[in-house]
């Protein structure tokens, strides 16, 4: 009788228990691993000689001995047991001694959890061969046939167990607000609120009342007293979508209620206790903005904790007619069927408006389609012209550069197309007027 392949045990050290089970999880999700977990470099000592694992991860900042002495402890008694080094950008001194005095390798926070398991299962010369799939109970919420964005989901659904803050980074339109509501449901907080706040959508001047809320007659017109989006989260989870449009000036309040789990509200003197779950989203890299200085760096460091990076639909176009099917299926009673045709020029097209586009194409489709089946005619011109595999590029001319001017070329020719009506304009880029405005204002400055 063949002999079964024992397992190899990776030990996780970490003082923080959010962390611990994070990475936990994470690892246990890999077939040919067990995972063991201790909250300090003592404890994991005391491991070390008892369970003999065949790798080790540590934190290097922890309380009592930090992750470099354990380090150089260990490798004195057992020189051949790999480790692999967790620090906080941008201590990269860390990183250095940690190699000098034998890690094979290290990795910085937020931690990519994808990489963690890359690079473990590497360590320990583990073939990851494995096709990803999501657990039972999830499959109906996510439909993913692009094993990054499975990965993805299957990462986020480790992530939710946590109280952990998120961010989430992406083209507009490519489902950062579907990963944010995933992660919510799938959380302790699920029966609780979920409040969506688009920052680009409100004036600088309100969006401090908005969040943080105001007592009776604290200004001019405010009548009543207003709770604030974080108020109204309390004991749930605050999504903040485009975070990178948050106003400076209200910048430290934010970091001040993330670190104290509290408000204040305009017109009060008093911390008022907001049990939340903070997680955000932005379609812009944040370190351009810090850069800038537009964005403040210890607030960027306090909420991308653990980050997510979905890609565009363009680069998973296995998903593209799971998707386009259930958008058709999803609009309404009739049931409506993709031609062959059809399909070709959704999978020719680049989607420069994402996800989003594409539930706004199916929903155009099924009310311009007056038979069983979507034809290319029933889709928009430069849909249609791709059945050849021939676009147009309306949309993505060569002398886009950048996301923003690529953007800016979508609002322009929206705008063109309604005759500079920003109300249908603003449906038409699936956006609110007033985010139009606020957009336009910035391309103007």
């Amino acid at each position: 009788m063949k002999e079964k392949i024992k397992n190899k045990t990776v030990l996780v050290v970490d003082d923080e228990l959010s962390f611990r089970e994070l990475y936990y999880d994470s690892l246990k999700s890999c077939a040919k691993l067990d995972v063991i977990t201790a909250s300090s470099a003592e404890e994991a000592l005391l491991i070390i000689s008892r369970r003999s694992p065949d790798a080790v991860i540590t934190d290097v900042k922890m309380s009592g001995m930090d992750g470099i002495t354990f380090l150089k402890r260990a490798r004195e008694c057992y020189p051949e047991l790999p480790f692999l080094i967790i620090t906080a950008y941008p201590k990269i001194r860390d990183a250095v001694d940690s190699l000098k005095f034998g890690a094979v390798d290290y990795l910085e926070k937020p931690v990519d959890l994808s990489e963690l398991r890359r690079v473990v299962l590497a360590m320990l010369k583990i073939l990851n061969e494995h096709h990803l799939s999501l657990p039972d109970g999830i499959c109906d919420d996510v439909i993913a046939e692009n094993q990054s964005v499975r990965s993805i989901f299957i990462d986020a659904l480790h992530v939710a167990k946590t109280d952990a803050t998120v961010m989430i980074t992406g083209e507009s339109g490519s489902g950062k607000d579907v990963l944010a509501t995933f992660i919510h449901k799938n959380s302790r907080r699920k029966d609780k609120k979920f409040v969506a706040i688009n920052c680009a959508s409100i004036p600088s001047q309100l969006i401090g009342s908005e969040l943080f809320g105001y007592e009776k007659g604290a200004f001019t017109g405010a009548l009543n007293q207003r709770l604030g989006r974080f108020r109204e989260a309390d004991g749930g989870t605050l999504f903040l979508d485009e975070i990178g449009d948050m106003p400076i000036e209200i910048q430290p309040t934010l970091l001040r209620a993330l670190e104290n789990k509290s408000v204040s509200p305009i017109g009060s003197d008093k911390e008022v206790a907001a049990d939340f779950r903070l997680i955000t989203a932005t379609n812009s890299p944040i370190e351009a903005y810090i850069k800038d200085g537009k964005f403040r760096e210890d607030l960027f460091y306090r909420l991308n904790v653990i980050s997510f990076k979905l890609p565009p639909l363009r680069e998973r176009k296995e998903d593209i007619i799971p998707l386009a099917r259930y958008f058709l299926q999803s609009k309404g009673t009739v049931n409506k069927k993709l031609s062959a045709s059809a399909e070709r020029c959704l999978l020719n097209y680049k989607w420069p408006g994402n996800i989003r586009e594409l539930s706004n194409c199916m929903l155009r489709a099924r009310i311009i389609s007056r038979t069983e089946f979507i034809m290319p005619e029933h889709l928009t011109s430069a849909i249609a012209d791709t059945q050849n595999g021939i676009q147009e590029d309306e949309l993505l001319p060569d002398k886009v550069s950048s996301l923003e001017e690529l953007e800016k070329t979508m609002i322009r020719k929206a705008l063109e197309e309604t005759g500079g009506n920003q109300t249908r304009a603003g449906k038409l880029l699936g956006i609110s007027r007033q985010t139009l405005i606020n957009k336009l204002k910035k391309m103007r400055d």
